[in-house]
Order: C-alpha cells, then structure tokens, then sequence
C-alpha cells in the first residue's frame, strides 16, 4: 500500500521578497536573503573579524555574539580581517547574506535575520 503524505509548512519570514531595507529591495529570501546593492558599501555591525571561505564569500564573527555568524557573498574590494563596528567591509553588486546560528549539537542554522540588523549592514 502507497501512502501519500500530506504536509502543512507554515513559515512566515518578515522579509520577503519586494521588501525593501534602508532603500535596498530584497530580490531573494527564506534562507539566504539577496539584497540589490548597486555597487554600495557593506558596514560591519559590530566589531568582529571577516575571515574568506572556500567559496568566494566572507564569515563575519564576533566574540560578544559567539554563537551567531553572519555569511556575506558578493562582496568586492572586501577588507579582511579584525575590524571595528562601522567600517567598511567591501562593495556588493548583489548581496547574498545568511544569518547563522549555533544550534546545541554544535551544527549551523540558518536563521531569519531582523531588518534592524541587514540595516547596520547597509546604512
């Protein structure tokens, strides 16, 4: 015998796309959120480090926030390293961004970010 599954997601994300923060519309949510930045600077919210992956993008951390990393892709002319709260991280045509969570077995989490937070990032 065959049994079909039915399932009832509901997630509701305040950012969706369309939506628009600090004058920047989002074309891309649920998971990572894209953001059409036109070439503008990207602004670190908080002191931390940028470290580069294997993958082209950028991790932002902090040892005030340990169990949160931010992922940001698209970035150019990107500033590594140890920096302070407002300077500037690099340029984004389009900026890819996922906002990441330790879960208690140790594993990452992609979490919905608050628009307050993307808006330190973008001013």
């Amino acid at each position: 015998i065959s049994v079909r599954r039915t399932l009832y997601l509901h997630q509701s994300w305040a950012l969706s796309i369309g939506a628009e923060i600090s004058g920047y519309s989002i074309s891309s949510g649920l998971g990572d959120i894209t953001l059409d930045m036109g070439g503008d600077m990207i602004y670190m919210p908080f002191n931390g480090t940028v470290e580069p992956t294997d993958t082209g993008c950028v991790i932002v951390s902090s040892t005030d926030i340990p169990a949160y990393l931010f992922r940001l892709c698209g970035l150019t002319q990107i500033k590594l390293g140890a920096r302070q709260q407002d300077q500037p991280m690099g340029r984004a045509q389009r900026l890819v961004f996922a906002m990441l969570r330790r879960e208690p077995d140790g594993t990452w989490a992609v979490v919905e970010p608050s628009p307050k937070f993307i808006e330190r990032l973008v001013r």
